[in-house]
Formats: C-alpha cells, sequence, structure tokens
C-alpha cells in the first residue's frame, strides 16, 4: 500500500509523484494552471523561504489575497503547514480597523499579499505598525521562494494548529476557530482513481468552503476548476464549455442561476453531482434544480467551520422524496436535537442541533469562555441552528435561533416565510428578520429583490403571502432593495437590514 501519510500536504506529495504533469487547479478566469509537480514544488520553495526569513513552527502566516490569485493562494496554503507555520485565512473584503482586531488576536507574524488588491480598500503597509506582531510582509511570491524545489516538511503534531478560521460573523464579531492538523481535512489522503474530470468551484478561498476546495478534489481524482468571478450567466456557459462531472454552489449562486434567461436551454448534462450548501436553499429553487438535472444528485448538505469534518449529506436516492432536508451524518458523526432544558425532542419537533464528531472537536483559539458556551463537555457543538429530524431520521434546517421570531408568543421561523416569498415569480431574493414593535414584542419585516424587468407592489406581495401563510407568519413591513448584505460566502447579513 503505498504511503500518502497524515497530512493534507502528504496528499499534494503523493499526486505529484504518481500523476507530475496532470493538471490539479485551473483558474478559469485567466486559464492558468498548476500541475501537481508545480504545485509540489513551487510550495516547497515557498516554504523553504519562509523558514529561510525566519518563520518558526506555530508562527501564524495570514494570506490575504485577492481571487484571481488562486494558484498563488493553494502554494501558498500548502507551504505555511510546510513551514510548520499556522495559516490564518483572511477576508479580502474586511475594514482596516477589521483586519488590525483580526491579526492582532491570532498574532500574526507574516502576510503573504499582494501589490495589487482589487476586493479590498486596504494597504497592508499602511496598517502594519498597528500589528506588533507582524514582522514579514510578502508581496512579491517568487523574491519570498528559495530556489531549492525538493521535497521538504517541517515536523508537526496531529494536535498542532494548522489553521485559524475567523467565523463568517452574521451575527457580530468574528472569532477564530483553531483548526488541528487531525481534524482539518474533510475527506482522508488516498489513492485516487485519477478521472481528470472538472469540479467547478467558486467560494472564496479564505472560507471554510474555499478551504474545502483546495485537497478534496484532488483526493476524489479530479481538476479543481475555480472562477473567482461570478455570474449566472458565465457559470452556465462554462458548465457547456468544460463539461465538469461536479458543482458546489451557496444558494445565492443557485437563485441567480434558476432566474437566468438561458438556465432552460443550457446543457448541464456533463454534471452528476451539484452539491449546495453555506445556507439554507428555497424548495423551489432546489425542485428547479432537479428538475434541469434528473440524472445528477443535487443535493443540499450542511456543515460548520465549528464542525470540521463532521458533515450531513443526502443519500442521492432520498433526494427528490425529502425535499428540504440536508441528509443523515455520515459516521462517526452524531447528531441530536434538544429543546431549551437539553433534553432530546421526538421527530418532527423543531430544537437546537447539537453535533458531535469524537475525538475530532474544535475550539475557539484564545477564547475559552466561547469555546464553553459552544461545545458541552462531552463534546457536543451547540451549533445556534434550529432544525428538527423526520420519523427516518433526516434532518432539516429551520435557520438561526436568533432567526426565530417571537410575534405576540407565537414562534414564525425566517425561513419558512422566505421560502414563500421565493416562489413568488417576481421575486429573486427575500430575507425575513424581527422588528422591533411597541405591543407585540416584535413583527416581521421582509427584504426583497425583484427580478430585473419586473414589478411589484407590497400589497400584492402580501396578499400573495396571505394565501400561503398564517395571518400572523404574514410580513408586516415589506423593504424593496437593490440587493441583500451578504457575507462572502454568500450568507445573508441580517443584522445589516435596513427597515424603510
Amino acid at each position: 500500500m503505498p504511503d500518502w501519510g497524515d497530512l493534507q500536504e502528504d496528499q499534494l506529495r503523493f499526486m505529484a509523484r504518481t500523476w507530475p504533469t496532470e493538471v490539479a487547479y485551473r483558474n478559469l478566469d485567466d486559464d492558468t494552471a498548476l500541475t501537481f509537480t508545480q504545485w509540489e514544488q513551487e510550495s516547497n520553495q515557498l516554504a523553504r523561504g519562509l523558514v529561510s526569513a525566519g518563520i518558526s513552527p506555530g508562527d501564524r502566516v495570514a494570506i490575504f489575497l485577492p481571487g484571481h490569485e488562486v494558484l498563488r493562494w493553494i502554494t501558498s496554503y500548502a507551504a505555511i503547514h510546510k513551514a510548520g507555520a499556522v495559516v490564518v485565512p483572511t477576508n479580502t473584503r474586511l475594514s482596516a480597523p477589521e483586519l488590525i482586531t483580526i491579526w492582532n488576536h491570532a498574532e500574526v507574524s507574516a502576510v503573504i499579499t499582494s501589490s495589487v488588491m482589487p476586493d479590498s480598500s486596504v494597504n497592508v503597509s499602511d496598517i502594519k505598525d498597528s500589528i506588533p506582531s507582524l514582522v514579514h510582509v510578502f508581496t512579491n511570491h517568487e523574491a519570498a521562494c528559495h530556489s531549492d524545489s525538493s521535497e521538504f516538511q517541517v515536523q508537526v503534531a496531529p494536535d498542532d494548529l494548522a489553521d485559524i478560521l475567523y467565523t463568517s460573523g452574521t451575527t457580530g464579531l468574528p472569532k477564530g476557530i483553531a483548526v488541528r492538523h487531525d481534524n482539518v481535512a474533510m475527506i482522508p489522503n488516498n489513492e485516487p482513481v485519477w478521472t481528470g474530470d472538472g469540479w467547478i468551484h467558486g467560494a472564496p478561498m479564505f472560507t471554510f468552503a474555499g478551504l474545502a476546495f483546495i485537497y478534496n478534489p484532488m483526493k476524489m481524482g479530479l481538476t479543481a476548476l475555480y472562477h473567482p468571478t461570478f455570474t449566472a450567466n458565465r457559470w452556465l456557459k462554462i458548465v457547456e464549455e468544460e463539461r465538469p462531472t461536479r458543482a458546489m454552489l451557496v444558494p445565492a449562486y443557485a437563485e441567480l442561476i434558476v432566474a437566468d434567461p438561458e438556465f432552460n436551454n443550457a446543457d448541464l448534462s456533463s454534471l452528476d453531482h451539484v452539491s449546495i450548501g453555506s445556507a439554507p436553499i428555497a424548495p423551489t429553487t432546489h425542485r428547479l434544480l432537479i428538475e434541469r438535472m434528473p440524472t445528477a444528485n443535487v443535493g443540499n448538505s450542511f456543515g460548520m467551520s465549528e464542525a470540521g469534518p463532521a458533515y450531513i449529506v443526502m443519500p442521492p436516492e432520498e433526494i427528490a422524496r425529502r425535499i428540504g432536508s440536508v441528509g443523515k451524518p455520515i459516521g462517526p458523526m452524531e447528531i441530536r436535537i434538544v429543546d431549551e432544558a437539553g433534553n432530546e425532542v421526538a421527530a418532527e419537533v423543531i430544537g437546537e442541533l447539537f453535533m458531535r464528531m469524537p475525538g475530532k472537536q474544535r475550539e475557539y483559539y484564545k477564547d475559552s469562555s466561547a469555546t464553553e458556551q459552544s461545545w458541552t463537555s462531552d463534546g457536543w457543538l451547540m451549533t445556534g441552528d434550529l432544525a428538527y429530524l423526520d420519523s427516518d431520521g433526516y434532518l432539516y434546517i429551520c435557520g438561526r435561533k436568533k432567526d426565530v421570531i417571537i410575534r405576540g408568543g407565537n414562534n414564525i421561523y425566517s425561513t419558512d416565510v422566505e421560502s414563500v416569498l421565493l416562489e413568488h415569480p417576481s421575486v429573486q431574493e427575500a430575507a425575513v428578520s424581527g422588528i422591533p414593535h411597541n405591543v407585540l414584542g416584535e413583527d416581521v419585516g421582509a427584504w426583497i429583490v425583484l427580478r430585473s424587468r419586473t414589478q411589484l407592489s407590497a400589497e400584492e406581495l402580501t396578499e400573495f403571502c396571505g394565501e400561503r401563510l398564517a395571518d400572523y407568519k404574514c410580513p408586516r413591513q415589506i423593504n424593496f432593495v437593490d440587493s441583500l448584505p451578504r457575507n462572502a460566502t454568500g450568507k445573508v447579513l441580517k443584522h445589516k437590514l435596513i427597515s424603510n
């Protein structure tokens, strides 16, 4: 049996030895690519360069690169781990104060960045003095590299830090999730059957979904096809031209794709697996995707940065029967639904989702209080997501606990209302959240983005909802907006919604 090791970087080494000239990664925006040999050798050179510059095992190194430099991004990610250091993936849309807060919290000693940052208004050199631990700013990849490209790996232990992944901050200040080498991988290292088929993806590399996309394609014998700039029409054309067999979408992208005029005509027959994740998807949108790709496994998946390698998938044969479900956990992961007192509830009863992955628990970096508030003493992650299990054990996500609107004593789940709003043919996007009410405590507010070339009044939409929802669930305030505030993974930032 081949020795492919335990580190994710060992998988890259194995692939470079076994399929040296095969294309591992392509940037579809500029049609640049890396073979496994190039990726392996360039990351070895950069790892040696980092060590030569004084980066020591355990030092934190931030990657602050734009999406169009994805090949440099994945090379940097591998190199930092090979140097025994810790990766701090960083959102390029953060403001200077946000960057300073995160990098000081992580105590980064180096940043790999670019002299051209189209997604950012921040020049790292301008904020360097505000981060006492920051010593090195690498803007030139080649200048940071050593000439020796032979195999290189600083020894690390399974419980050593690999990454500090900062959460998306949908409810406030991001927290750093400590990811260790023994719980970083979603898919174990293996000897795949190499096909070279494409897996198309566009999640920002600094996110949970983006990081999973670095090594997972190669572990499944696939070439990673990355599109830094998403438009629905372009995505459809890429699928027609590149003929990928797999795709990953966030719900916001899925909504735009089914609304595109070319959706019904595009040739999507190459796809045999489409994974949708990062947020709940509207049942109507899910059904449309399934209808257009009847031979594909179009699954609504679920995972969390805090849960690490614990995730939930839907068996292909159950997808059409259980629209709205994200499936069942993959062992040895466990899930349960509990009430406010922590007691497990019966099937079909909504409660909070608890998840546990034995031996793979993560924690918040330098924040024991937040860790204790999120994980029980016996390893259960209290997700903050409301969910229920059906009688067969399939999981349905209803939204965040903070997304429950309590109107005059009635619990209203935002996702229920959003799903109805998205059924209206003129509605492109919808977000529902609680708004203050002097008598009822809270009322239902809706923020609506209309499809292009359509018109809709608040009265018409209220009537539409009234035919499909209980009276107390209908939005009392409807706000028409040009766009919804979203984070990099497409999740709506509800705390940034502004009422009329």
